[in-house]
C-alpha cells in the first residue's frame, strides 16, 4: 500500500480513548486529519456515553472493533494500558493494512514491545515502538516521545508533521522503551514514595519537619506542591500507572535483576487506585475529586480509612 506523502492526508485510527487518545485525537482533528477511534469501554453501555461524546463533538468516528479499525486507518496508535499492548497488536493484526504504521504508545517492556512487532510485522504492517518520556497532558501533542525499531525513521518526520515531538532512539526494538521504563522505576517509584512517606509523617505529626529536612536535601524541589501533584495523579490514574509498572519490573527482571523496588512500586499505585474506585476520595468527575493543592486532605482521608494502631503507649 502506498501512503500519502503528506500524513495529513492519512486515516488515522486510534486504539484506546481514555486521556491520552481523546488529546491526540483532538490535536489531530484541529489540523483537518480524519480520525477514528476503537476502545474496549464502547462495547458497554455503562462506560460507551462519555467516549461517544467526545468523539460526536471532535468529528472522531468510532470503529466496532479492533480489525475494523485497522482495515480502514493508515496510521495506527496505540495508547491502552499497559498489559493490553501485545493483545491490541494481536487483534488489529488481521485487519491492517499492507504497509501500515502501527505506532506502540504503550508503557510496555522491551519484550512485550518486541511480541507486539512480531504480530504487526507478520500481518503486513510496520511496527513503530514509542516511548512517552514524560506525563502528555501538558504537551499534548508535542510530548517528548522516542522512536525504536526499523521503520522508526521512515515514521520520524511524517510525524513531526503532524505535530508530534518525536526522535528516534534507535533502529533496535527495545531501546526506547527499556529508557521510558528505567526512567519510570525513578518517577513511579517517587511517587509511590512521596505517598507514603507523607502520609506517615502525617500520621505521626513529623510532615512539616520531613518536608524541611528533603527541601534542605533538595532545594529544587517544591516539594508541598510536587505532592500534591503526585497524590493526585495516583489518585486518578493510579490503576493504569500500576499496571505499567508491571511492566517495569517485567523489564528490570528481562535485565536478570530481581525488581523489588518496582514491586513494591506497583503495589502501592494499586493501593491507591482500590482506594478511588471505593470512592474514598471523592466520585470520579465531581468537582470532589479535583485536585486538591494540599495532599495534607488525601492523606487525611487515607489515614481515617486504614485506622492505624495507635503506637502511643
Amino acid at each position: 500500500m502506498s501512503l500519502a506523502p503528506d500524513p495529513r492526508q492519512w486515516s488515522v485510527g486510534l486504539v484506546g480513548y481514555g486521556e491520552v487518545g481523546r488529546i491526540l485525537a483532538e490535536d489531530l482533528r484541529a489540523q483537518g486529519v480524519a480520525v477514528s477511534a476503537y476502545d474496549l469501554k464502547l462495547d458497554a453501555p455503562a462506560t460507551a456515553e462519555a467516549p461517544a461524546a467526545h468523539a460526536r463533538a471532535h468529528g472522531v468516528t468510532l470503529a466496532a472493533s479492533h480489525a475494523e479499525l485497522a482495515a480502514r486507518a493508515d496510521f495506527i496508535v496505540s495508547a491502552v494500558t499497559a498489559s493490553q499492548a501485545v493483545p491490541v497488536a494481536r487483534a488489529c493484526a488481521p485487519g491492517i493494512r499492507p504497509g501500515a504504521f502501527f505506532l506502540d504508545f504503550n508503557s510496555a517492556s522491551p519484550g512485550a514491545k518486541q511480541r507486539a512487532a512480531a504480530l504487526i510485522d507478520a500481518a503486513g504492517g510496520r511496527y513503530v515502538e514509542g516511548a512517552v518520556m514524560t506525563s502528555i497532558p501538558p504537551y499534548r501533542i508535542r510530548v517528548p516521545l522516542l522512536l525504536g525499531g526499523a521503520s522508526a525513521r521512515e515514521l520520524e518526520p511524517l510525524l513531526k508533521a503532524l505535530g508530534f515531538d518525536a526522535r528516534v532512539a534507535s533502529d533496535r526494538l527495545g531501546v526506547a522503551s527499556a529508557t521510558k521504563m528505567c526512567r519510570s522505576v525513578m518517577i513511579k517509584g517517587l511517587e509511590a514514595m512521596v505517598i507514603e512517606s507523607f502520609t506517615a509523617a502525617r500520621h505521626y505529626g513529623v510532615e512539616d519537619a520531613v518536608i524541611a529536612s528533603l527541601h534542605e536535601t533538595f532545594p529544587g524541589i517544591d516539594w508541598e506542591k510536587q505532592a500534591a501533584y503526585f497524590f493526585q495523579r495516583v489518585i486518578e490514574h493510579g490503576r493504569r500507572r500500576s499496571e505499567e509498572v508491571r511492566e517495569v519490573a517485567e523489564t528490570v527482571r528481562e535485565a536478570g535483576l530481581e525488581p523489588w523496588s518496582a514491586s513494591g512500586t506497583a503495589e502501592r499505585q494499586a493501593w491507591v487506585a482500590d482506594l478511588a474506585d471505593q470512592g474514598l476520595f471523592g466520585a470520579r468527575g465531581t468537582q470532589q475529586f479535583a485536585r486538591s493543592p494540599d495532599w495534607r486532605l488525601e492523606a487525611d482521608r487515607i489515614l481515617a480509612h486504614v485506622k492505624p494502631t495507635d503506637t502511643k503507649d
